[in-house]
């Protein structure tokens, strides 16, 4: 699968403490060579008909459209921040 950022989500990153950045891009390249990794903890968000979660840690997470197959990276942060993903 091909993953795709938006601006959002690069803006989101940069403001990431520097080892939840490192841990972000791990998750990502985990994401795309096997995106139904168990460490991911992959689900569909609730209430969104085509947006999904992926963990990053205990408190970060990050969210994804997919269209086709391309995942579009949407935001990166914690719990508080993805309730409007």
């Amino acid at each position: 699968m091909r993953v795709e950022a938006t601006e959002t989500f690069v803006r989101l990153y940069r403001k990431l403490p520097a080892e939840i950045q490192t841990r972000v891009k791990k998750t990502i390249s985990m994401f795309a060579s096997d995106p139904s990794h168990s460490s991911l903890g992959h689900k569909k968000m609730a209430g969104q008909e085509d947006i999904y979660e992926i963990r990053v840690s205990d408190n970060y997470r990050i969210t994804y459209q997919k269209i086709d197959d391309i995942a579009y990276l949407r935001k990166v942060g914690t719990h508080d921040l993805l309730r409007n993903p």
